[in-house]
């Protein structure tokens, strides 16, 4: 089993992966639902909030302008990062905290989910990582304090060392 950190501490999974056989459990256990049984249980609505406890894990190859209104209530989101090439979570995780102002837990879940990754990851919104199995908790919660400063702006409030040059003046030649 692979560990979850939330919020930058090692934590144990209060969610239930289900499949999407699997009956929803009745006594409210939260719980994660593949993005094709989300959809199967709104039967073609949007979200009105009827499953509280349901997150929901997005393929990467959703357009988020098209399934934002089927998620928008969800407490939490997960993202599939199936390999290192692959940046398009990266982009939706951006997108749900930038433009569309998610303030619920982004979660990456997959192979590329590695201390290498965690970082990076963490600047394009995400906050809950579920760690690839060969993967150690302790190692990775490093990965957040690799680096101090950053080239771009993004959501988690870095400022760009360009503003921070910009903002002092000239250099004294």
């Amino acid at each position: 089993m692979s560990a979850l950190i939330r919020d930058r501490k090692i934590v144990a999974d209060d969610r239930q992966w289900l499949d999407d056989e699997s009956a929803l459990p009745e006594d409210g256990t939260p719980v994660i639902v593949s993005w094709e049984r989300w959809q199967t249980l709104l039967d073609g609505t949007t979200d009105d909030g009827r499953y509280p406890e349901v997150g929901v894990q997005m393929p990467n190859t959703l357009d988020l302008a098209e399934g934002w209104q089927q998620i928008a209530q969800r407490p939490l989101i997960a993202l599939d990062f199936p390999a290192f090439p692959d940046g398009r979570a990266y982009s939706q995780a951006r997108l749900l905290r930038d433009r569309y102002g998610f303030s619920g837990e982004v979660r990456a879940c997959g192979e590329a989910v590695v201390r290498d990754q965690l970082f990076n990851l963490a600047r394009c919104g995400v906050n809950a990582f579920q760690l690839r199995a060969d993967q150690d908790p302790q190692g990775c919660l490093a990965a957040f304090e690799t680096f101090s400063d950053a080239y771009q702006p993004t959501c988690d409030g870095i400022e760009p060392i360009w503003k921070r040059r910009r903002r002092a003046g000239p250099t004294p030649a």
